[in-house]
């Protein structure tokens, strides 16, 4: 698909057309989310947590300022207030599990994939 960029052990959503492919994926098999500000320290710190988890589930990162409609249409289809970072474990189109600042590690990750 056209605007997917694939990056180490995730792809970045850029357009509300991807959102829409990666929700319905979650129909099929569990999906993480990760909404990533590109200008807080406290988001850095969560994506090198979340650049170095590694797993077999698909991962897909959206950064809010860059790609606002996309975080906006995200906040609205999943019913959970924006905040960043923010990550989502998504399953059958509705959030199994979120988490939000220091919360998202590695350990916390593993943690929600494995219920």
């Amino acid at each position: 698909m056209k605007g997917w960029r694939e990056m180490a052990n995730y792809k970045e959503i850029t357009t509300l057309p991807e959102w829409e492919t990666v929700l319905q994926s979650s129909k099929e098999k569990p999906v993480l989310l990760f909404k990533h500000s590109t200008t807080c320290p406290i988001s850095a710190a969560a994506y090198r947590e979340f650049t170095s988890f590694e797993t077999e589930v698909e991962a897909y990162l959206v950064k809010v300022i860059e790609n606002r409609p996309v975080s906006n249409e995200i906040e609205r289809v999943l019913g959970v207030q924006h905040q960043s970072p923010q990550a989502f474990v998504l399953v059958n189109e509705e959030v199994k599990w979120h988490a939000s600042h220091r919360n998202i590690t590695k350990k916390n990750l593993t943690e929600a994939l494995e219920k």
